[in-house]
């Protein structure tokens, strides 16, 4: 679903004439002698005895008229794409001309609405994408009517395993807690109901990249904070092409479980290296598998953020695979595996030489980037400055020598 501001629905006939057009697709399927029955209770509440306020300006009167159309929806009726989705964009019209964002009264008529929406058939799915979305977006932009609606999409995505045809961002969701009223919990419940859903769709990933907004949602020295926070430390590890760590610590609530036993492994995977990983699972039996963390998939990344460490600090340069084998604990016979493997996961960029038996290293990511990153950036900056000044005084010596040579060619001329 397109993410857009809230849009007006515009409808055309006075108010009688809508709500004929309403009651007549609610009851178009059923016989004639119950048609006139089911429509003579409208035809008389729309009536404007004598001494009573015409229809435009007895607010009350339309919204128990438009109260009696809503008590008679069941689902989406059985008309074309195109009538379903002109029949509810109708009702919106009325439903937000009739009551205020914050009264108790359009929470009711929405409640009712999206279960109605929702519960309907699998085989129309397509059209309560198409008339949630339009509710969504004729719901005021600031409005927390938004949130209930877009939980319905969310529900209905997730039921039908169709979350791509919601084009959800992160993007759109940070702009959507920002702009609505809600409270932190309820922003919080909304983030995890996203995390949730893109977990069942089996897209993990998508989901971890939810799970540290919402870890970041939640209060650091709450129980919910800690929990969610050393959850999404199990999740960064045991996910197979996360290798960068970095953004965990920028999460007050993972800070704040420093004190967990997975914060301790998290350190190692940020700085250290395979000794320090055998010594950590050594003294902390059994959390692995608490956690469900596969010990030789950590070995392999582990491993794999070495390789990429130690190739940071010699960017440019040529590495032995010698050097490489005793890093990683490994044969140097394993070694070209072990080089292509991260440069797969792009970690790393850079040209083997089985006749030298070196890597050369082009690029290298750096697991953190801090004052010793810093410091190594400064020097290879330096020195680019230095080899470029150095070029700028050959070419200007050699533009020296060529515009001498040409004065000298005029005068002996």
């Amino acid at each position: 679903m397109a993410s857009t501001d809230s849009v007006s629905i515009f409808a055309e006939g006075t108010f009688e004439e809508q709500i004929q057009e309403l009651v007549n697709y609610v009851v178009r399927n059923q016989p004639d002698e119950d048609r006139a029955a089911f429509i003579k209770p409208f035809q008389e509440t729309m009536k404007t005895t004598e001494g009573q306020q015409s229809l435009e300006n007895d607010p009350d009167r339309r919204r128990k008229i438009f109260t009696m159309v809503s008590s008679q929806i069941k689902g989406l009726g059985e008309g074309s794409e195109k009538e379903i989705e002109g029949f509810f964009n109708l009702l919106y019209s009325h439903l937000f001309t009739l009551y205020s964002a914050d009264s108790p009264e359009i929470q009711e008529h929405l409640t009712a609405l999206l279960q109605i929406i929702s519960s309907s058939p699998s085989q129309q799915s397509a059209t309560r994408y198409r008339i949630l979305s339009n509710l969504f977006n004729a719901t005021p932009r600031k409005s927390a009517l938004r949130l209930p609606v877009y939980n319905a999409l969310l529900q209905v995505a997730t039921a039908n395993n169709q979350l791509d045809i919601l084009g959800l961002s992160i993007e759109d969701v940070e702009k959507w807690l920002a702009e609505w009223s809600i409270t932190s919990e309820d922003k919080s419940a909304f983030l995890k109901s996203i995390v949730d859903a893109y977990t069942n769709a089996d897209q993990p990933l998508i989901s971890y990249q939810y799970k540290l907004f919402y870890v970041r949602s939640l209060g650091p020295a709450s129980d919910a904070g800690k929990t969610a926070a050393v959850d999404a430390i199990a999740t960064a590890l045991r996910l197979p092409t996360v290798f960068d760590f970095d953004p965990l610590l920028k999460l007050d609530a993972v800070v704040a479980a420093k004190d967990s036993e997975l914060f301790s492994l998290l350190q190692i995977f940020l700085n250290e290296g395979l000794p320090e990983f055998n010594a950590w699972e050594g003294s902390h039996a059994g959390v692995l598998e608490q956690h469900q963390l596969d010990k030789a998939q950590l070995e392999r990344k582990i491993r794999l953020l070495t390789l990429a460490s130690l190739g940071f600090q010699h960017i440019g340069q040529d590495l032995p695979y010698a050097t490489i084998a005793s890093a990683l604990q490994i044969d140097a016979t394993e070694v070209e595996k072990w080089v292509i493997d991260v440069i797969r996961v792009g970690l790393l960029s850079g040209k083997l030489s089985q006749n030298t038996q070196t890597l050369h290293v082009i690029r290298s990511a750096a697991r953190t980037f801090e004052h010793d990153q810093w410091q190594a950036l400064e020097k290879r900056l330096v020195a680019w400055k230095a080899g470029l000044a150095a070029v700028l005084e050959v070419v200007a010596s050699a533009r020296g020598t060529s515009t001498g040579s040409v004065k000298q060619e005029v005068v002996t001329a």
